[in-house]
């Protein structure tokens, strides 16, 4: 079942298109990975899905709902789980208290609580810091406390906005796994935005690459990652000498 769509989405911020009519699909259960460089639009993508911004044409449904013109709550509420850019967790918080804040539309508190444990369950340590103030956390930690605030809210799926950002290696490697593992032992629907191709394709199942606004390849990530293209431009396999201009001829065929 396709559990979130977006059809031919066009996003402007003020003269400047953003988004220039792209598709993508999430069915339930999925995992995948819209891939892209820096003002692609991938994280306009998601924050129109999201309701921060508004298309200037297109629409987005959940399911069969059409939550185009949704409010970011209502989004919320109606169960995407927004994990942003730069983590943007509640600083003068507790680790608990952002936690909550992840449920802030809930009452089910029986359910609440079992989810703490869930969560606490994936990242140990923020049981172990669930006291101190976000702001004392690594940028490894913050990931995860924002991670943990999206789980808490119970989404139907969940949209990360580059959480590899700013971690060492050895951190993002841990982020993705666990993400591997919310997705293969839990089920949880999975639209991941990443400028780290190579562990992207590892991790998610099916991908898009995002060009100055429009879709131009997608596919399994088995097919991405095996693309010429894709290990020319985005993983830095093969000849790499004039790049730039190549990337430019090249993009023409594209679709």
């Amino acid at each position: 079942m396709i559990l979130l769509s977006v059809d031919n989405l066009e996003t402007y911020y003020g003269p400047i298109q953003a988004l220039k009519g792209i598709s993508i699909s999430v069915n339930e259960g999925d995992f995948v990975c819209l891939l892209g460089a820096n003002g692609a639009g991938k994280s306009t993508t998601l924050k129109t899905i999201s309701g921060v911004l508004s298309p200037a044409r297109g629409n987005v449904r959940l399911a069969d709902i059409d939550i185009t013109n949704y409010q970011p709550d209502e989004v919320a509420r109606m169960g995407v789980a927004h994990v942003p850019e730069g983590r943007e967790v509640f600083p003068f918080l507790t680790v608990a208290e952002n936690l909550m804040m992840g449920a802030y539309a809930r009452s089910d508190q029986d359910a609440i609580a079992k989810d703490f444990e869930r969560v606490y369950r994936y990242f140990p340590i923020l049981e172990q810091r669930q006291d101190q103030r976000a702001s004392l956390l690594s940028g490894g930690q913050q990931q995860m406390l924002a991670i943990g605030r999206g789980l808490l809210a119970r989404p139907k799926i969940m949209i990360l906005d580059e959480p590899s950002l700013g971690l060492s290696p050895l951190l993002v490697k841990e982020i993705f796994e666990i993400l591997q593992r919310l997705h293969g032992e839990e089920g949880v629907t999975l639209l991941l935005v990443e400028q780290n191709a190579q562990v992207a394709l590892n991790a998610a199942q099916r991908g898009y690459v995002l060009e100055l606004g429009r879709i131009v390849m997608d596919g399994t990530c088995n097919e991405l990652a095996t693309s010429d293209d894709i290990k020319e431009f985005y993983l830095g396999q093969g000849d790499t000498t004039g790049l730039a201009e190549k990337r430019f001829k090249r993009k023409k065929t594209w679709r």
